[in-house]
């Protein structure tokens, strides 16, 4: 029978293949060689319970979160109910729960799990040769999470709280808003836009203690990061204060540079719907935001692939 319904979901999935959204993701999928993850997520031993899904599943299913910014539970109903999600899951016979979903990115905590999926991520993009421009942009932004309601009383704040505060989140301002949550950090490719590195600290923490720099970058930056060192080996910092004239045409020059920095931010706000998070302690808003730059990074990667393919070649 279950044969039979995918088999059913097949026919109907191919008479809307024309829709852009479901072949975006259909190309997008076929833009990973998503076996080789398969030896960085070994099966766990269990002689009890329901039979583990298949992980490069759960892998996906992390992928189609950070496209749509939606919950757990929002996914497990939009797999459901959207045939181009069952493609892009290749049928599977039954589909995860939410509460399975939130056990597997638990699980990505464990040892480095995570940055080896980053890692072969990374190799896989770096094997499409697509042209980059020399230099890389380091910017950060924010990842706005619920406050949180409590009453004034003698009951035990921080970890211990029974409240829906977050509980690493933090309070900042930036000029007169002020902001609840996280701060994630992304080093951007020149020419590519690609994100190559990413970090996530508390709302609170300065732009400048965190460098994603590499000994042998340049490295673009704003004035956030004035007088703060990096290891990079060019520093194009911006600067601040009473410039002279050959300062401000500095600036001038790097704010050029530095503007593509702010792409991955846009799109994954405005076609991804992210920039937020119910979750509540920094390394889960690390695992579902590197999924959500891995999957910003893989829809841009197709943009880029078909750029390169209508573009007239030079003889």
């Amino acid at each position: 029978m279950t044969n039979l319904i995918n088999f059913a979901l097949m026919e109907e999935f191919a008479k809307i293949a024309s829709d852009k959204r479901g072949v975006r993701l259909e190309e997008m999928k076929s833009l990973l060689d998503w076996d080789k993850f398969l030896a960085m997520l070994p099966e766990k031993d269990s002689v009890r319970g329901r039979p583990p899904y298949e992980r490069l599943i759960m892998v996906r299913l992390l992928f189609l979160q950070g496209w749509h910014g939606i919950s757990d539970q929002e996914l497990e109903f939009q797999v459901k109910d959207r045939v181009s999600f069952r493609s892009f899951l290749e049928f599977p016979d039954k589909i995860p729960d939410y509460s399975t979903v939130w056990r597997f990115r638990e699980e990505l905590a464990e040892d480095d799990t995570l940055e080896n999926l980053w890692a072969e991520f990374q190799r896989q993009i770096e094997e499409k040769n697509i042209a980059v421009k020399k230099g890389c942009i380091q910017d950060a932004t924010f990842i706005i999470a619920e406050p949180g309601k409590q009453k004034h009383s003698d009951e035990p704040r921080g970890k211990d709280a029974k409240t829906s505060r977050s509980k690493e989140g933090s309070w900042t301002k930036k000029g007169k808003k002020a902001h609840f949550g996280f701060k994630q950090h992304v080093k951007v490719q020149k020419g590519t836009k690609l994100i190559k590195e990413m970090a996530i600290t508390t709302a609170k923490t300065h732009d400048g203690t965190i460098d994603l720099a590499k000994p042998d970058d340049i490295m673009y930056r704003d004035k956030g990061y004035t007088g703060i060192p990096t290891q990079a080996k060019g520093d194009g910092t911006m600067k601040r204060g009473k410039l002279n004239i050959k300062q401000k045409l500095r600036n001038k020059r790097i704010s050029k540079k530095r503007a593509e920095g702010e792409h991955p931010f846009g799109t994954i706000t405005r076609c991804f719907k992210g920039g937020k998070t119910k979750l509540t302690t920094i390394y889960r808003v690390y695992i579902q935001q590197a999924f959500v730059c891995m999957g910003y990074n893989l829809h841009r990667l197709l943009f880029l692939l078909r750029h390169s393919a209508s573009s007239p070649q030079k003889t």
